[in-house]
């Protein structure tokens, strides 16, 4: 069955964001580490505008999705070079997603996790007042100290130039870092879907051609060969924008015999 855009329901703007919460209520009941993936692409496949930056490809129904999937995580994952290009400082929490969030148990603070071979982390990202995580080889140690101190470093095994990331969430997890969020960048992406480390991709395609010279939402890793299938668990559309939700988990895309597509749309929001 395909649903014709014009029957679909609609998810309109309500303090606390109930609805948009409610779809991600299940990652709530599953036991152990949780690693959601949150990227947005133009429809040629970029991830970045002319600037290098996810932000100017975005939507207001982007922004919106990215507040609440915020408002869900323990911690944002991220390479160091997405770090430098994006400005991360700080990672507020949207005045009305705090009680939700709260609700949940999580802390008032997003903590920020960088992933970085040299171990070298800009002075001024202390989000909540905190220095970021660390996570890098024994090459990087030494500069992680001196940026963060010895207790945010998350030292990991290094093979072939890149880092153990499945350690790396097995040492947020002994912090009790559970709900993890990756916002990338490309390259951190590939490794972890190469290391079958995502259990969700929620993909934001905005209505936009960037052309063929523009970084895709992938770089560098491995090929995955056969193509690893997803399972579609919803599909939300605002101005053209397409917010899809995919299960990484679940069962394959290329089990499904139906064709079946539920969406329904999602306002912009502020």
């Amino acid at each position: 069955m395909l649903l014709p855009r014009d029957r679909a329901g609609v998810l309109p703007v309500r303090e606390g964001e109930p609805d948009l919460l409610a779809l991600f209520a299940d990652a709530e009941d599953r036991a152990g580490t949780h690693v959601r993936a949150n990227m947005v692409a133009t429809l040629d496949g970029a991830g970045a505008g002319p600037d290098g930056r996810s932000a100017s490809i975005s939507s207001p129904a982007d922004r919106r999705m990215f507040r609440v999937l915020r408002a869900l995580a323990d911690v944002v994952l991220v390479g160091a070079g997405t770090v430098r290009v994006e400005g991360y400082r700080e990672l507020p929490v949207a005045e009305h997603l705090r009680d939700a969030r709260a609700s949940l148990g999580r802390a008032p603070h997003i903590a920020l996790a960088v992933v970085t071979r040299r171990g070298e982390v800009p002075a001024d990202v202390r989000p909540g007042g905190q220095p970021p995580f660390v996570v890098t080889g024994p090459d990087g140690r030494d500069a992680a100290v001196r940026c963060v101190g010895a207790e945010r470093v998350l030292q990991v095994p290094a093979v072939d130039g890149r880092l153990d990331l499945a350690a790396a969430l097995d040492a947020l997890a002994d912090r009790g870092v559970r709900q993890v969020l990756t916002e990338g960048g490309p390259s951190l992406l590939a490794d972890l879907l190469a290391a079958d480390l995502v259990d969700e991709l929620c993909l934001t395609t905005t209505p936009l051609l960037a052309g063929p010279a523009a970084p895709g939402v992938l770089a560098g890793g491995s090929r995955l060969d056969p193509p690893a299938g997803a399972h579609l668990r919803h599909l939300l559309h605002a101005q053209g924008t397409l917010l899809a939700r995919w299960d990484l988990r679940g069962p394959t895309a290329a089990g499904a015999t139906s064709g079946e597509v539920s969406a329904a749309p999602v306002g912009s929001g502020a």
